[in-house]
């Protein structure tokens, strides 16, 4: 069986019997995991190998763990910085700036790869326009190159503890106020005026990028429907002309931002048609039952293979289980600098 386009949640700490029959749903290929499905590492490593033992090949089981804000394991966890407080590493030192996102990015994925999880859905490649309240700290900095250098450098930091990075939200959620988790966003710019939201895209597929996820935001000069169902942004400008070879996620098509593009079945197949390799759909139990019972999907072979090499990669210095993890000489650095990053950055004059 391969693992099909859709991205569902559970309800809590472990899988329950009507569960487990509907990941073994063929149109199922990933899970995502929140806050509520977590009390323990020993409970949260159990339940990813249950969710791997449900069919063969494992489903891919993700999470949106990104640090700051959003970080859904937390007691037992390394508590990650904010994106910003990166960038103001940065800001006061380059190198030290670009060291500390790789060994957060590494921190970041050791942690979840310890306990068996695939990817996290980071990192965020926002710019900070200042203006939207959603994205905020998430953004690494203001500057389009600063970005990029964080972005990659935290995407290697996660190749080196076995897990791919996802980059978002393309192609750009930063300079718009709407939150689209409540509402469609609306960015009227002209495309010769993202350049520089989408210069982070390059940069990253150039280093080997394996995931973006589209945000569900209108940007009218460029096409009539919001970019996660857009074939002019993911078929033509991300893959034909960006040349991205890796998995397109949908943003939750659960979120109001989708909405204008139908019901929840109209929504999966418009972006499914647009280029969307996986479509999560999340809090909302009735819109994946609607899906499971309505969504007709044409085989994909290619996009099959895509999403199997989402899978995270065993490391030798990612052992099993956190407290192995923890008396490694890798984790002991990325927590010394974890430490110096939560000291405000050194204020160099002159």
């Amino acid at each position: 069986m391969t693992l099909g386009p859709l991205m569902v949640d559970l309800e809590g700490c472990s899988l329950q019997p009507d569960e487990r029959e509907l990941l073994r749903h063929p149109l199922v290929g990933s899970v995502i995991l929140f806050a509520r499905n977590y009390s323990d590492p020993a409970q949260l490593a159990e339940l990813v190998a249950d969710i791997h033992a449900v069919r063969s090949p494992a489903l891919i089981v993700g999470v949106d763990h990104e640090g700051g804000r959003v970080q859904r394991f937390r007691d037992g966890f390394a508590r990650l910085p904010a994106a910003r407080r990166i960038g103001h590493e940065y800001d006061a030192d380059p190198r030290q700036g670009l060291a500390l996102a790789r060994d957060i990015g590494w921190l970041l994925a050791a942690e979840l790869r310890a306990h068996g999880i695939d990817l996290s859905f980071a990192p965020c490649v926002d710019l900070d326009y200042g203006v939207s309240e959603v994205i905020g700290d998430r953004a690494f900095h203001a500057r389009s190159a600063a970005v990029a250098e964080l972005a990659v450098a935290t995407l290697h930091g996660m190749r080196d503890a076995g897990m791919v990075a996802t980059a978002k939200h393309f192609p750009g959620h930063g300079a718009v106020v709407a939150d689209s988790h409540h509402a469609l966003p609306v960015d009227r710019r002209e495309f010769v005026d993202m350049d520089a939201d989408l210069a982070p895209y390059r940069v990253l597929i150039a280093n080997g990028l394996a995931g973006i996820m589209v945000a569900h935001v209108l940007y009218p000069a460029v096409d009539s429907v919001p970019a996660s169902a857009s074939a002019r942004w993911i078929r033509g400008y991300l893959r034909d002309e960006l040349r991205f070879q890796g998995v397109v996620f949908a943003d939750d098509l659960s979120m109001a931002g989708a909405a204008s593009v139908g019901g929840i079945v109209e929504r999966a197949e418009k972006a499914l048609a647009a280029g969307c390799d996986v479509l999560p759909v999340c809090n909302h139990r009735p819109s994946v039952e609607a899906l499971l019972d309505g969504l007709k999907v044409a085989a994909d072979p290619v996009a099959a293979l895509r999403r199997v090499r989402l899978r995270g990669k065993p490391m030798a210095t990612v052992p099993s289980g956190l407290q192995a993890l923890r008396a490694t000489p890798a984790y002991a650095a990325a927590a010394a600098a974890l430490a110096r990053c939560a000291a405000p950055p050194e204020l160099r004059l002159g």
